[in-house]
């Protein structure tokens, strides 16, 4: 049981002075990224992802990749300055950088951000590595620091302002399950039921989760959205060895609603934080 993920880093250097607003940039870099994939003609084909069947939640299913902007919430690129933008695509037979390319290189012209900016893609390494995570490799681990790096929301019952495992495990699950199943040919071969009853009996040690309220205005319908969740450190213990490579591919993937633009980054035990920005 394999997961695995390409990465890329985007290099620029702005040509105007670029504004992201906070907490926020992901956002704007993805709706700037599918402007100029409209433009191509692009955007039903390939932005959007693809739908195989399956449940009716899955009607609009994951996109095939995620986009690492945090770093730039609220940030001011000056005149000159260079930023970075890191990309992780899961459809690996159908490697996505030459459409990014078409697509960042046209914000020489078209610009981003709150005051339209000009950015001019670097001809610079851009990586694209394969990652790979084994699902199955199990470990003896008790205990475990989750960082919700990023805010998080979870669909699912849950105290207000608490994580619990089990939810936290059911999402994760799912997501990593469903973007192998799409765009990796196999869905992991595991007793679903059984995992989710093990997750559920691990226990929260320590939690200092805070949340954040953020919104987006859609520039199609005009609709604002909240896209808010929680950040913080939860501490969990129990028999975690199972469950923990599920979680280091979640890294990869985000997880909760809003990860395509960033949303729902978490590390186990502060050690699968990895510079892709």
């Amino acid at each position: 049981m394999i997961f695995r993920t390409r990465t890329y880093r985007y290099h620029f250097r702005a040509l105007d002075s670029v504004v992201f607003p906070r907490a926020t940039a992901g956002n704007t870099l993805r709706g700037a990224i599918g402007h100029m994939l409209r433009e191509e003609g692009l955007s039903d084909t390939w932005f959007r992802g693809r739908s195989e069947g399956g449940p009716s939640g899955l009607a609009d299913p994951p996109r095939p990749f995620v986009l690492r902007a945090g770093h730039l919430d609220g940030r001011r690129v000056q005149r000159g300055e260079e930023f970075r933008l890191g990309v992780h695509e899961f459809d690996i037979e159908r490697p996505m950088a030459a459409l990014f390319e078409r697509a960042l290189g046209g914000l020489a012209t078209a610009g981003l951000g709150i005051t339209r900016g000009r950015v001019q893609l670097l001809d610079e390494d851009r990586g694209g590595e394969i990652e790979a995570v084994d699902l199955s490799l199990a470990g003896t681990e008790q205990r475990a620091r989750v960082r919700f790096v990023t805010p998080i929301e979870l669909k699912g019952e849950a105290p207000e302002g608490e994580i619990p495992f089990g939810l936290l495990f059911a999402r994760v699950r799912d997501r990593v399950a469903t973007l192998s199943r799409l765009y990796g040919g196999a869905t992991p071969d595991i007793d679903y039921a059984g995992m989710g009853a093990r997750a559920a009996l691990i226990e929260t040690v320590s939690s200092s989760l805070v949340a954040t309220s953020v919104s987006r205005k859609s520039s199609r319908t005009g609709q604002t959205h909240g896209i808010g969740g929680m950040t913080g450190t939860v501490e969990y213990t129990g028999e975690l060895g199972e469950f923990l490579p599920w979680l280091r591919a979640a890294w990869w993937t985000g997880v909760g609603r809003h990860t395509v633009w960033g949303n729902g980054v978490i590390e186990v035990d502060g050690t699968e934080s990895r510079p892709t920005e």
